[in-house]
């Protein structure tokens, strides 16, 4: 058989190789120089060495040849550790001025030539470090300081290294490395030799064409009789084929979804295009707030908003003026003190706060008790980072009943964490302009430390008599995005979002 190996054994089925495969692998076979380097196989058969690598590859994958590989790492000055050791190191010029007549240098160092300010500005605070320079201007040389005749310790490395010399100073050559004085080089070496598969392995002719599969006409017809067929290799790497998954976060969003339903909740849903009445107005929150700016909500040009109910509307703007409700002797409370203002009101925006969705189910007076939940997501203007998203979900919750109160929220809180898994919660007092009693829960992540996740607390009498509500409400916010960290193991909100199909396929992990 051309191109096969005259020590394969009688009745060997050849493998299907590419006419470099078999190039490369017949020359292995046929070197005296075993193992042999990628550079010295590609010579001798004229071949490119990136092909002559991947076909040594390819081949090794096939269990045919097997590689020992040397790694070692090289100590080389860069161009400006050259030009430090042949002009000097910066604070060695520096020392040298110093020892000129007078012995002082004025603060511009103006006599200290071909340095630049960042050069002055090291040679002065490695001087300093070292105890070398007297305190105060003008800088002047401390006795002790290094003579002429003196190495640094730089000098001494920067020498090493040129030499190529191995035991040096190894915290010195760090600080070098950060100066951009030195580099390290990273080297490696692979030497090749035919495993004893593949010594006796039969080559395929070049011509020859190998049966990958038997089919209904090849057992028809017999010809498969007189074929020969491509081994099937055991061992050789398959590729990772899955279903389709949920989304490992959506599939913990209808966790969660599942847990409050369990709880006797309700859910409840709002729109994401929300005017500025319900999204902050209706919950006692001034129309100058700094939240309310364009550093924060995202606003909807060329479209106008809803206004609400005019009842509804006289009503909030009542209590946002200090003035009694309509059909009152007295207010609730003074108020912020300044106009408010319905065209602000109608202003569309984008829902920052899932807290608008509670607002407009309180507005239509439900009978007490009730407890509902949403979780949706909302919008605000944020640096994206590894705990801010421009776009992030949250999970609103409010209970109606007499004689609720704050302790109430606070086992809501310690029991919605230990139904999702997380042991670590720390609970403390905070403001918020809707809820007074207000808390903030906090839980711990492995690499931010304690996060502020369950926002909450009791809606003000401002926010509820307006809506017709007279028992109290207790009502939270929780960052569901940032419990899922915790909850999932992640360290990044962008993670949640991921749209890389291989980190989907493997459920995120």
């Amino acid at each position: 058989m051309p191109g096969a190996s005259t020590d394969a054994p009688d009745g060997a089925v050849p493998i299907s190789l590419s006419g470099p495969e078999r190039s490369v692998l017949a020359a292995l076979r046929a070197s005296d120089e075993l193992p042999i380097e990628e550079g010295r196989l590609a010579e001798e058969l004229g071949l490119a060495p990136d092909a002559v690598r991947g076909s040594l590859q390819r081949l090794r994958s096939k269990h045919l040849v097997a590689v020992e590989e040397e790694h070692w790492s090289d100590r080389r000055l860069t161009p400006r550790g050259e030009a430090a050791l042949a002009n000097g190191l910066p604070e060695r010029r520096l020392l040298d001025a110093l020892r000129r007549p007078g012995g002082t240098l004025a603060t511009d160092l103006g006599a200290v030539e071909g340095l630049s300010d960042e050069e002055r500005s090291a040679a002065i605070g490695i001087l300093r470090r070292r105890h070398y320079l007297e305190d105060g201007l003008p800088f002047r040389l401390r006795e002790g300081a290094p003579g002429p005749d003196e190495s640094l310790p730089e000098e001494l490395v920067l020498k090493q290294v040129a030499n190529g010399e191995e035991e040096i100073d190894e915290p010195i050559y760090t600080v070098l490395e950060r100066r951009g004085l030195v580099r390290t080089e990273h080297r490696s070496r692979k030497r090749w030799t035919p495993t004893d598969e593949g010594r006796r392995m039969a080559i395929a002719a070049a011509d020859e064409s190998l049966l990958g599969s038997l089919t209904p006409e090849l057992l028809r017809t017999g010809g498969w009789k007189s074929r020969s067929f491509r081994p099937y290799d055991v061992r050789a790497p398959v590729p990772f084929i899955t279903g389709a998954r949920p989304n490992a976060y959506a599939a913990w969003l209808e966790e969660v979804e599942e847990i409050l339903l369990g709880l006797g909740f309700e859910q409840v849903e709002g729109p994401l295009l929300e005017t500025e009445f319900w999204n902050n107005d209706v919950l006692f929150m001034p129309q100058d707030h700094p939240a309310r700016s364009v550093h924060d909500a995202l606003s909807v040009e060329g479209l106008s908003g809803h206004p609400p109910p005019e009842g509804l509307l006289a009503r909030v703007a009542a209590v946002h003026e200090g003035r009694s409700l309509p059909g009152e002797d007295r207010p609730i409370g003074p108020g912020w003190g300044v106009p408010y203002d319905p065209a602000i009101a109608a202003r569309p925006v984008l829902r920052s706060q899932t807290t608008a969705v509670s607002a407009r189910f309180l507005a239509g007076r439900p009978t007490p008790p009730f407890r509902v939940f949403s979780v949706d997501r909302n919008f605000r203007r944020e640096e994206v980072d590894a705990r801010h998203h421009i776009e992030f979900t949250q999970c609103e919750g409010i209970i109606g009943e007499e004689g609720i109160d704050l302790r109430h929220l606070v086992g809501i809180f310690r029991s919605f964490a230990e139904a999702i898994g997380i042991r670590e919660l720390k609970i403390r007092p905070s403001y918020f302009p809707f809820t007074e009693p207000s808390i903030e829960g906090y839980v711990r992540h492995p690499r931010f430390g304690w996060m502020e996740v369950l926002p909450g607390g009791v809606f003000r009498p401002e926010v509820l008599r307006p809506l017709g509500i007279d028992v109290p409400v207790i009502a939270w916010g929780i960052g569901i995005g940032r419990l899922a960290l915790v909850a999932l193991g992640k360290n990044d909100l962008r993670e949640l979002f991921a749209d890389d199909l291989a980190v989907l396929e493997s459920g995120g992990e």
